[in-house]
């Protein structure tokens, strides 16, 4: 008997299982080792998939590192939004996202091997946590906390700065204590005076709930 039109076969099911397997293996082998120490048969060993066929998945440990990537994010975003829920003023929901994505791209292994490929890095950035910033960013809009006419635009640019940032800091040009004036900056692109921007920046941050 033929299918039903649509429907997931067996053998459709094993590959979403085995290549979701390979995205959580390399998760969690990244943070162990950083993406440059950790190898695709590691991984495959972690997923329990056959190191040979590992390849039917991925084409290179950058394409695998990009997924992983992704899905660190988007992890990141729902951590974040624990915390943000609790906030009442809509321009502190941003600003404190913001400073926590800048943060866990300075300090976790599987951040800084991307950092170097700026535009992958950023377009993930986009897609992924885009619709948690822009949501916030026109909340704040709507409650006349924030001055910009396009959310979408200033995310896109602040993707880029953050990875700006980021690698600045990873490279020892800039001190990690220039945080507070990169949140400050970024404020800025979305209309917030300086002054209220650096009250913003220095109110206590809340820890992000453990992975």
């Amino acid at each position: 008997m033929s299918m039903a039109a649509g429907a997931e076969s067996r053998s459709d099911r094993r590959k979403r299982r085995n290549r979701q397997a390979l995205i959580e293996a390399g998760y969690h082998v990244m943070a162990e080792k950083g993406i440059d120490a950790a190898t695709m048969s590691e991984i495959a060993e972690r997923a329990d998939v056959g190191a040979g066929t590992v390849y039917n998945y991925f084409a290179s440990k950058e394409e695998l590192a990009t997924r992983v990537m992704e899905q660190v994010m988007d992890r990141l975003a729902q951590r974040i939004e624990a915390v943000t829920d609790t906030f009442e003023d809509p321009a502190q929901v941003y600003a404190f996202g913001i400073r926590n994505v800048m943060k866990a791209a300075t300090t976790d292994h599987r951040w800084r091997w991307l950092l170097r490929r700026s535009e992958v890095i950023a377009g993930a950035m986009y897609r992924i946590m885009g619709p948690y910033a822009i949501r916030d960013i026109r909340n704040a809009v709507a409650a006349g906390r924030y001055r910009v006419e396009d959310a979408e635009l200033a995310w896109r640019q602040a993707t880029h700065a953050i990875v700006g940032f980021s690698l600045a800091v990873c490279d020892g040009k800039l001190p990690a204590e220039k945080i507070d004036e990169a949140v400050v900056n970024l404020l800025g692109m979305v209309g917030v005076p300086r002054d209220e921007a650096w009250e913003i920046a220095r109110r206590p941050c809340p820890d992000l709930p453990r992975e």
